[in-house]
């Protein structure tokens, strides 16, 4: 009877270990831009993964409008160093829309979301407009936890592919709206009047999802990099009221959001049935700088991308079961590096302020990263990913 009584209790202890949250601290200290350096750019084998592996969790990294030439020039003015540059698996993807050659970041975001084509503007649709559901929704359906982080507002064409379903990008409010038609686990962009101080309602999405159990914080709160964040929560964090700033003017967010929110849906995912996570990483400005014409903004932007790439790598490599995606929605600009340039001082020119029809590099590294070699049409990264993860689309 004593020994009955003893192993309950260490269950009873046990199971109270377990149900304790964890708490994830995010330190400045920890993202201080460094330099590269040889043991962290080594981390990587160039030796092929089998295909067949399961991806347990998925880290999907977009550039928006990252071509070719914009990472060769970030790559230069790096000393010839990217996380990008060690890759094992690179393919090429086409970006083209329904209609047209030339896709917007809607129509690229939802052929890798839904994997449709769709007309330019709509997210979440194909090009029927008729409603399809996400990779986000479908690895919310079996359980898995999920992610996204931006450098755009939350509400951007880019993440709002993978959340919601509407026939014009410009939708705000009601992208912002269809945020509580799921349980996305954790957050972080601009676009915070969106939520709570909407025009067209009178809503307050914030209290809604703080009603629902979301700790919700904001840059007018605490900066990011001070927040101690409990796993057992789902989270969401508001890094501007609109746009949030470029990097060369004081954005400072990405690399530690990305990073904690790695490690939250990590001790998310329920130990219990361990289904993983989704996780989708946008370095959005890339392509503002290119719709500028501006290749300082380009390459700043770019750097910033390639060092939270860096950190979806050193976490995959760890893992073991995790796939790291990264590729861009198009390029932006009609970028090249021109005759006369040196590292120190590139030529560089633009042939148009807006997107291009080039197709785009797809870079893969981790369970599944051969399926992504070759070409093929934007729409297959969908069914190239649901395969990786050895999951069916739903019905």
């Amino acid at each position: 009877m004593k020994n009955t009584a003893f192993i309950l209790f260490l269950f009873i202890f046990f199971m109270g270990c377990d149900s304790k949250p964890k708490i994830i601290q995010v330190s400045k200290d920890a993202f201080q831009n460094g330099q590269y350096n040889t043991a962290t750019m080594g981390l990587l084998s160039r030796a092929k993964i089998s295909a067949s592996d399961k991806a347990k969790n998925v880290i999907f990294l977009i550039g928006d409008g990252m071509g070719l030439t914009q990472v060769s020039a970030a790559a230069i003015k790096n000393d010839n160093e990217l996380f990008l540059m060690k890759f094992p698996i690179i393919g090429i993807h086409n970006c083209q829309p329904s209609e047209g050659l030339i896709t917007d970041s809607a129509a690229g975001a939802t052929a890798f979301a839904t994997g449709k084509k769709t007309f330019n503007g709509a997210i979440g649709l194909g090009a029927d407009s008729s409603s399809h559901q996400t990779i986000l929704e479908r690895c919310e359906e079996l359980g898995m936890a999920t992610g996204m982080v931006a450098t755009s507002t939350i509400v951007h064409a880019t993440p709002a592919s993978f959340i919601s379903h509407r026939p014009s990008r410009k939708q705000y409010e009601d992208i912002a709206a269809d945020f509580m038609n799921t349980e996305i686990d954790y957050f972080v962009g601009g676009g915070k009047k969106y939520f709570d101080r909407r025009s067209q309602d009178e809503r307050n999405l914030v209290k809604e999802m703080q009603d629902k159990g979301y700790v919700v914080n904001d840059y007018f709160q605490e900066d990011f990099q001070n927040l101690s964040i409990d796993t057992k929560s789902n989270f969401a964090y508001f890094t501007a009221d609109d746009d949030p700033i470029p990097q060369s003017k004081g954005r400072n967010y990405l690399m530690p959001a990305s990073k904690t929110g790695i490690e939250f849906l990590d001790a998310h995912d329920d130990p219990n049935d361990d289904k993983g996570f989704f996780m989708m990483i946008e370095g959005s400005q890339i392509d503002w700088g290119g719709h500028a014409n501006n290749a300082e903004y380009v390459i700043s932007e770019l750097l910033e991308f390639d060092k939270v790439i860096g950190e979806a790598l050193r976490f995959a490599k760890e893992d073991g079961e995790t796939l790291v995606l990264v590729t861009a929605d198009h390029e932006t600009g009609g970028m090249a590096i021109n005759s006369g340039s040196t590292k120190d001082s590139l030529n560089i020119t633009f042939s148009s302020g807006y997107h291009t029809a080039t197709m785009i590099p797809v870079y893969a590294y981790g369970p599944g990263a051969e399926l992504f070699s070759g070409v093929y049409e934007n729409t297959a990264i969908y069914d190239k990913l649901l395969l990786a993860m050895g999951i069916t689309a739903s019905k």
